[in-house]
């Protein structure tokens, strides 16, 4: 795990007292509002001088195993096994100064000249490079975090000895300021995860706060500024929209600049692993090489058969260069990528995907390996791991990624967030609708029909699709809100729900997680509370469709970060592409009547490959099918149930007051014997119960020194929350 931390201490002069907080605006902290307690105010070397007014020279805070990146007032700390081209300064004075960290493809002039846009206010140039980082500038005490548009390198902040600390992590956050568990936080991320108005700024940890995707925090002498770089249409009026040619081969150029991005980096072989045994029967070098542990030198990538990562192995091969392995290490194949496909021998269905990856694969710029699971790689067999920043579904089965990426290279292209990017939300549909566009609407109103089944073949099931559309696109933001929190406390969940139902569902500004039909009536109450407040708060600017798409793809960008760390391989480092800011921008710019057309990301991906030079792909090609991690998710509860089962006789969660254990051990059970249950409900719930478990049996805290806080976060266990009660 890698991140960055620092703060912005407040002036020896500042004597307010006042404490005053926006949605999403300016917040001021006083020296008065929140004291300093034991820690005092910060200077840059780590050393603490006592609260205002009261030395105390000599104490000591920072992160362990950080290097300084900056000392002065506001320190700046680089914590983990970052690489050495990871982490690139620039500096035109002694108090304006640039930090990049993560793979960024820009110059140094370039540096230079974003430092000078972002000295003059100018945020939206440090976050066009290609490439995927996190960007600090700072100019005299103004200290400026640049956040991305997805949400795959999200910024923290909290309070702290009359200042602001942020990072890249929450937990040292927590650390830092011996947070609790915010159990509200939970309930929301259970019941709607992909609801930005219940969730908010909030985090698993009290005190803990996110900014949003496409927003930057501002920090002077201590004050804290949260303000978006990123320009949204009007509601009233349009946004122009580009020619569908124009927009497809924006994309193309931008995904081709993110490729590049990765491979003129230097190349990096990781650390040796142990000594090779010899030969051993039916195992290759790279699978002997898989079972010591450690990833292959050079670069690979993804190459499941689908689309998205098919696209980013075949536009990695024919780039200019050489993308495979560094000479000298392995093969001595310098010349090929090392494309890896997952085979999962239990469960049917995947065999039309893998014979696309094997006719693929025939690229002579290729080194094509197939890795095969069996029990031990299916969703839930495996419970423990490691600790991550933030509770994610993709606990249960980062075992089986880890599995495939031990077989991958130092630098390891995935089609993460290809989906989310560039296919249409359900919701679009009222967006065009708003744009008085309804001729666009037929054939993805017909698509969502046949989702639904032979019953759904009526003539009157697409105009069922319209009317939803329709009644979304006049529904004002507040009236959807306030209706999904009415709903959220009578709550009516529909176990038979099919594609056409589900479909529908999401032609609304909100709807309940597949997790919601389990939690109490308290946690739900709630979370409802939760959703009637923000309902209060001014509009946002963005139509349904591409706030409800926005959304989806901040939440599968936070779960991308999740499954980073859970599966993490050391030494390797995993590229989404599709998350790129750049390529975030340009899928953006598609126009809605492309975008929601059957097929539509097969048909751009198909378009950037052939632009490329890429013209001869497999029958099928762009088709995948998502039959066969449903069925390797429900052979998984069949054949790990009894486990699951006894994770939940005493839960954590059922301390929280968010559920009952016996009812989630009886629809364990059911799942199990195959009711058609959503699996995607009780994956957040097992999920979210091993990272609460994992939590609390992590011992130290992220900080040392003579000032390092006493305890660590979430020391007193898991605590229901407060609620009123009425009494006679």
């Amino acid at each position: 795990m890698r991140w960055l931390v620092g703060w912005s201490s407040v002036a020896a002069s500042f004597r307010a007292t006042t404490y005053g907080t926006t949605a999403y605006g300016t917040t001021t902290y006083g020296a008065g509002a929140y004291g300093t307690g034991a820690y005092g105010a910060p200077d840059g070397q780590g050393r603490t001088a006592g609260a205002v007014g009261e030395p105390d020279e000599g104490r000591t805070v920072h992160p362990v195993g950080a290097q300084l990146l900056w000392g002065d007032p506001d320190p700046l700390w680089a914590v983990g096994d970052w690489r050495p081209d990871e982490i690139r300064l620039v500096s035109v004075g002694a108090d304006t100064r640039l930090a990049v960290l993560g793979c960024c493809a820009a110059t140094d002039e370039e540096l230079r000249l974003g430092l000078f846009a972002a000295r003059g206010g100018a945020l939206r140039h440090l976050s066009a490079w290609p490439g995927s980082y996190t960007a600090v500038a700072q100019v005299a005490r103004r200290i400026t975090v640049v956040g991305d548009l997805a949400g795959a390198r999200p910024v923290f902040h909290t309070p702290w000895a009359g200042g602001t600390a942020y990072a890249t992590a929450a937990l040292p956050l927590a650390d830092l300021i011996e947070a609790q568990l915010d159990i509200g936080h939970l309930a929301a991320l259970l019941a709607c995860p992909d609801v930005p108005e219940a969730l908010g700024d909030s985090t698993p940890y009290a005190g803990v706060r996110r900014i949003p995707p496409g927003h930057a925090l501002v920090l002077r002498e201590g004050s804290r500024e949260i303000t978006g770089y990123e320009p949204f249409a009007s509601l009233a009026v349009a946004a122009p929209q580009r020619a569908p040619a124009e927009a497809v081969d924006g994309v193309r150029d931008a995904l081709v600049r993110a490729v590049r991005a990765r491979l003129t980096a230097p190349r990096h072989a990781p650390e040796t692993p142990p000594p090779d045994p010899g030969p051993v029967p039916g195992m290759g070098p790279a699978e002997r090489r898989a079972a010591r542990g450690g990833p292959a030198p050079g670069i690979g990538s993804d190459l499941s058969g689908g689309p998205a990562s098919a696209t980013l192995a075949l536009l990695a091969a024919g780039l200019p260069g050489a993308p495979g392995t560094v000479l000298g290490h392995g093969t001595g194949a310098g010349e090929r990528l090392l494309a890896v496909t997952f085979n999962d021998l239990t469960v049917p269905g995947g065999q039309a995907e893998l014979e696309r990856a094997g006719a693929m694969a025939a690229n002579p710029r290729l080194h094509h390996v197939v890795v095969t699971g069996g029990d031990e790689a299916l969703p839930y067999a495996d419970l423990e791991g490691p600790l991550t920043d933030e509770p994610g579904p993709c606990l249960i089965t980062a075992p089986r990624h880890r599995a495939r990426l031990l077989s991958g290279s130092a630098d390891h292209f995935t089609g993460s967030g290809a989906r989310q990017v560039l296919d249409a939300h359900p919701a679009r549909l009222a967006d065009l609708l708003m744009d008085r566009q309804r001729r666009h609407l037929l054939r993805p109103a017909t698509a969502l029909a046949k989702t639904g089944g032979p019953s759904a073949h009526s003539l009157f099931v697409p105009l069922t699709v319209y009317r939803a559309a329709r009644r979304l696109a006049r529904t004002p933001y507040r009236t959807g809100i306030e209706s999904a929190a009415d709903a959220l406390r009578e709550p009516r969940f529909d176990d038979e729900a099919s594609p056409l139902s589900v479909s529908l569902a999401a032609l609304s500004w909100t709807r309940p997680g597949p997790a919601a039909r389990w939690l109490t009536g308290e946690a739900l109450a709630e979370v409802s509370v939760r959703l009637m407040a923000s309902a209060t708060r001014p509009a946002p600017s963005q139509r349904p469709g591409e706030a409800r798409a926005s959304a989806a793809l901040a939440r599968y960008a936070s779960d991308h970060r999740v499954l980073e760390q859970a599966a993490e391989v050391r030494g390797q480092r995993l590229h989404a592409p599709f998350l790129d800011n750049q390529v975030v921008r340009a899928c953006r710019a598609l126009p809605e009547s492309l975008r929601v057309q059957p097929g539509a990301r097969a048909t751009i991906l198909r378009t950037v490959l052939s632009a490329s030079g890429v013209r001869d792909l497999p029958p099928g090609w762009g088709a995948p099918s998502h039959a066969p991690s449903t069925a390797a998710a429900r052979a998984g509860l069949r054949q790990y149930a009894d486990p699951l089962v006894s994770l939940f006789e005493a839960p954590l969660l059922a301390d929280a007051g968010l559920i009952e254990a016996r009812t989630v051990r009886k629809a364990l059970r059911a799942a199990a014997a195959g009711e058609p249950l959503p699996l995607d409900g009780l994956a957040d719930l097992v999920s979210t119960e091993l990272w609460l478990r994992r939590l609390l049996a992590r011992r130290g805290t992220c900080w040392t020194g003579t000032a390092a806080p006493k305890q660590r976060a979430v020391a007193g266990g898991v605590t229901p929350p407060r609620r009123p009660t009425l009494r006679a």
